[in-house]
């Protein structure tokens, strides 16, 4: 930036493995070491710059110390009863205590930690990579599935329905939404029936296909399963019922998300901002989408059960992968790896 750019009289140049600190949000892990890509570059006086004594300190070792939270429980335990927003003042990062064996030990150490985190950023890319493939094999074989099939109107193959809710001053209402980019629905906090005024809900049931109106240019459609059977949906979602042996909601449901799918999608939700993008009904009822052979539509959706078993497994393994990194430093600063 240009020196007429900021308030700042005077700015701190940064060099490779200074220790930069943040001093409003230290306590909550904003420390590092720098790096030699950001040698040169410049910070303000709230950005504490502290310079590792070599015959004492490598700065990968503290590089790895910011990465535990009992580091940043030493930060924010200092940053505690100052002044403006709780920052921490260097004499009092000075302060933090922090383990130091000799220089060979703690460079044998930190080789130790990075060969792990070598192995545990591998892991990752692999289920990446599975991921990736898995979902350009769906693609794929939702192609041939379609290929030569003819269209139809949703309003025909899927039409809407709507089921009212009366609500009751007493009654108490599970809501349902459903997030942007096909990442599914989810579960709101209940709703009660004494605090709502003005809202409609419409109820909705397994097998629905359940689409934001304000959002579905965004790619916030999806199915509901038996987990989500009789919540409740604002009047911005719309929900369609597939008929039965002539195409499926999973399967609708898929297209929809597809790059054909979603154009068709995005061109029936007209507006000059993406707040305005609405989904009216008559237009969804309009949107053609391609209707297989029922028996394919199946067999597809049962590779698309398979998939999402392979995704749940990686999903609920992801929790041990993730605590492998903080289990490993705590071992490293603790003397034990």
């Amino acid at each position: 930036m240009d020196g007429a750019d900021t308030k700042y009289k005077t700015l701190n140049r940064v060099e490779s493995n200074d220790i930069i600190v943040n001093k409003i949000w230290a306590r909550n892990g904003s420390v590092s070491v720098v790096n030699e890509t950001l040698a040169g570059c410049y910070c303000s006086g709230e950005f504490p710059l502290f310079r590792p004594n070599p015959d004492e300190l490598d700065p990968l070792w503290f590089y790895w110390i910011t990465k535990t939270r009992w580091f940043w429980t030493r930060c924010d335990e200092k940053s505690r009863g100052t002044s403006g927003k709780n920052r921490i003042k260097p004499h009092q990062f000075l302060e933090i205590n922090i383990p130091l064996p000799p220089l060979d030990e703690q460079r044998r150490i930190v080789a130790r930690i990075e060969s792990l985190v070598l192995k545990i950023d591998e892991a990752k890319r692999l289920r990446q990579a599975i991921q990736i493939d898995a979902r350009a094999m769906l693609r794929s074989a939702f192609q041939q599935v379609i290929e030569g099939s003819e269209y139809r109107a949703m309003g025909e193959v899927a039409p809407i329905v709507r089921r009212a809710v009366e609500i009751e001053p007493d009654g108490e209402y599970p809501e349902l939404g459903v997030r942007s980019f096909g990442k599914g629905v989810f579960h709101k906090p209940t709703l009660i029936g004494a605090e709502l005024d003005w809202q409609k809900l419409y109820r909705i049931h397994a097998g629905d296909l359940v689409i934001s109106n304000i959002k579905a240019w965004e790619e916030a459609i999806a199915v509901a399963d038996e987990n989500d059977h009789n919540r409740v949906g604002s009047h911005r979602y719309i929900t369609c019922v597939a008929e039965d042996g002539v195409i499926t909601a999973n399967f609708l449901c898929f297209y929809l998300l597809m790059d054909e799918g979603l154009q068709r999608v995005q061109v029936a939700s007209p507006g000059s901002a993406d707040r305005n993008r609405t989904l009216a009904m008559n237009r969804l009822k309009k949107i053609e989408v391609p209707v297989p052979d029922y028996g394919k539509q199946l067999w597809f959706n049962r590779l698309q059960t398979y998939v999402d078993t392979i995704a749940q497994a990686q999903a609920d393994n992801q929790t041990e992968l993730n605590a492998l990194l903080p289990a490993i430093l705590d071992q490293a600063f603790k003397g034990k790896l």
